[in-house]
């Protein structure tokens, strides 16, 4: 009922492309724009515009429910004090999850996306701000803690609903995850510098999207192995394109945070030296990218969509939208989410829409 609505509500006059992109970022993001301009039409239809607007609360207090759970699980897993240094992120790692699966009876996806966003930003601060013997092995024991309950609860949860074939996949992306994890480091700490392209390759694994389309695999009935083994299919060019999206995006937008005041060597960098051009060129050149990608993406959708990858290519159009929302024009959303996520986030989980 809500998508009738924003069918029949007008569009926004802004009406570019990485505009319509935006709106259409967030599934359930589109009733907060879609619903005041239904309401001005005087043919609009009272009975189905109540309805909608009471399925819009419905989820969101689905939502609301499911984030309570994930700050309890936090809390009883106590990251964030002994990890002081690592940003803590739920709410928008639960925002990320919910781009993918925003279908209520999609809740053990969407958690556990959220669960593996709060364990990959761990990771990911680990490896960028820490390096000594001590912090690495209290990062070991409490990553190794924590694969250890998710995966548990995962196999469980897969024998359950039929999706045992999952389970290797979903083991193989966090071990590839962190391996490559590891292989940045390498380069950029220790001062070996790759080419570029070498760079690239590895962000398909680093943009996190192995683990979050398998993760939540037995939450998804329509999921079947057929459809995990085109995921993991070499080339995957739909999945290249939608990591690329990201991955040129995220890297302006956290050149700042990640350079550590001009102490660490960035994307931007490694672009930059490689070519011989400038810091503003290489933004540049990153944007250009960024527009290529989601043409990519675009042909890929096209051409390539079928019975058997279709779940997938939706997850992974939606990786690319929640990317640009987050990290379009230079942002970096999910670091400072106070700056740039605040109105979605309160739109979303926080706000009813009056009846």
């Amino acid at each position: 009922m809500v998508a009738t609505i924003e069918a029949s509500a007008p569009m926004p006059s802004e009406e570019s492309s990485r505009g319509s992109r935006f709106i259409g970022a967030l599934q359930k993001l589109k009733p907060a724009i879609t619903f005041p301009l239904y309401e001005k039409q005087e043919l609009k239809n009272e009975i189905l515009l109540k309805l909608a607007k009471m399925d819009f609360n419905y989820s969101q207090n689905v939502y609301k429910k499911e984030l309570h759970d994930l700050f309890r699980w936090k809390n009883e897993l106590d990251f964030m004090s002994k990890l002081p240094y690592v940003r803590d992120r739920l709410v928008e790692g639960y925002f990320w999850s919910m781009a993918f699966h925003f279908q209520p009876q999609r809740s053990y996806a969407r958690i556990a996306v959220a669960k593996s966003m709060l364990m990959l930003t761990i990771m990911d601060d680990t490896y960028d701000n820490y390096a000594t013997l001590e912090e690495a092995d209290l990062f070991t024991e409490i990553l190794e803690r924590f694969i250890l309950n998710l995966y548990e609860d995962y196999e469980v949860e897969a024998a359950k609903q039929g999706k045992l074939f999952a389970v290797p996949f979903a083991k193989e992306a966090v071990k590839q995850i962190a391996i490559a994890y590891n292989r940045h480091t390498q380069w950029f700490m220790g001062g070996q510098m790759p080419t570029y392209e070498k760079y690239i390759v590895n962000t398909v694994v680093t943009s996190c999207i192995y683990v979050f389309l398998t993760v939540g695999i037995p939450g998804i009935q329509s999921a079947s192995q057929e459809a995990i083994e085109w995921l993991m299919s070499e080339p995957n060019k739909a999945l290249i394109a939608s990591t690329r999206v990201c991955r040129h995006a995220d890297d302006i937008g956290s050149d700042d945070r990640e350079s550590k005041d001009g102490n660490m060597p960035t994307a931007v960098d490694c672009y930059a030296k490689e070519y011989g051009v400038s810091k503003e060129k290489t933004v540049d050149k990153f944007n250009e990218l960024f527009e290529e990608a989601w043409k990519d993406f675009n042909t890929e959708w096209s051409t390539e969509i079928s019975t058997t990858s279709k779940d997938m290519m939706e997850q992974l159009l939606n990786y690319a939208r929640a990317a640009e929302v987050n990290y379009k024009n230079g942002r970096d959303g999910y670091t400072n989410p106070q700056n740039y996520l605040a109105a979605q986030i309160a739109a979303i989980f926080v706000d009813p829409i009056a009846i």
